[in-house]
């Protein structure tokens, strides 16, 4: 199986963030704890809007979360 071309740090940034919970997260970006589960394992990009709702969760920007992979 091999992963997207997008990497991620959203586990780095719940565990600077007060070691905020896959399910807190999921919850502030109306997903379930299994899409961020898949995402922090890099198994699929997230849609724009899923982006910026994780970003926001963070109280950071999109390309401080996400990065692509040429």
């Amino acid at each position: 199986m091999s992963t997207v071309p997008v990497s991620n740090q959203i586990r780095r940034l719940r565990f600077e963030r007060g070691e905020m919970t896959q399910e807190e997260l999921a919850r502030r970006c109306q997903v379930t704890r299994q899409t961020i589960i898949a995402l922090e394992a890099g198994k699929y990009a997230p849609s724009l809007e899923l982006a910026f709702r994780i970003a926001r969760a963070f109280g950071t920007g999109v390309e401080d979360v996400f990065a692509w992979q040429e």
